[in-house]
């Protein structure tokens, strides 16, 4: 991932896998920053919280809104019926029970084989669309040792996909190898105040689906692995600006 666009990437097209939480928003300003045009794709695939994908189109219509250079670049949205991994999986991501570590010391969040299926069939539709980067969140830096978020897994997958498509499929994920607090850091640096906030009012990490009361990093129960993670990262931003959390707590 280079820092800064050249003038190559920014003749491509990129498909952005958009869930409409933190990291997917911030991979999205990127992409929005760095290629000619974008068009964004989510999965229903059965997961508990669902909220993701009606908050998606909010998080879009306020980049639109309030990002008019992004707004000429951003295309189509699309969303695909992934409801067999649901059912296929048994899992705290698809079912109602408690989050805990598993004996092989994942955490039963973890649905396996999800990133592996949502870039093949991103690459089915970038190939349809005449998009030749993908663009996910996954990173191993901040994460829950999910195997399938890891560099190695995705350079592997992105040869495979080339070759099984019979031309170049870039896979990007721009947050790889950095925390929270720098993906805050990040969107601040995309898109200023006007994207932090944006990220803070609209996207969905919450694994319980909760919306509830806004936090100074979010909506969420506040307690689940994903809210504990976005809210530590944002107190460490702000802490690095030498700022204190506006209500709510931290």
């Amino acid at each position: 991932m280079s820092d800064s666009p050249s003038a190559a990437a920014a003749q491509r097209k990129a498909l952005v896998l958009f869930s409409g939480g933190q990291d997917s928003t911030t991979c999205l300003a990127w992409a929005l920053e760095r290629y000619a045009s974008v068009e964004t794709l989510a999965f229903d695939y059965g997961q508990r919280h669902r909220i993701e994908l009606e908050c998606r189109h909010r998080v879009r219509d306020e980049l639109i809104r309030r990002f008019p250079a992004w707004a000429a670049k951003l295309g189509d949205d699309h969303l695909l019926d992934l409801s067999l991994l649901g059912r296929l999986s048994d899992t705290a991501l698809t079912s109602e029970r408690a989050i805990e570590l598993q004996a092989n010391g994942l955490p039963n969040t973890f649905v396996p084989g999800r990133n592996l299926l949502f870039l093949t069939f991103a690459a089915t539709l970038a190939y349809r669309r005449s998009a030749t980067v993908l663009v996910g969140g996954m990173c191993e830096t901040d994460y829950s040792g999910y195997p399938d978020c890891r560099d190695n897994t995705l350079k592997a997958l992105q040869v495979a996909l080339s070759l099984g498509l019979d031309g170049p499929m870039t896979v990007e994920t721009p947050l790889m190898f950095i925390d929270k607090a720098a993906t805050w850091r990040l969107s601040e640096q995309l898109g200023g105040q006007a994207l932090v906030q944006l990220i803070v009012e609209h996207t969905h990490t919450c694994y319980l689906g909760e919306r509830g009361a806004l936090h100074a990093w979010g909506h969420g129960c506040g307690h689940c692995p994903a809210c504990a993670l976005r809210a530590k990262g944002h107190s460490a931003y702000l802490a690095a600006q030498g700022k204190e959390p506006r209500g709510g707590s931290a």
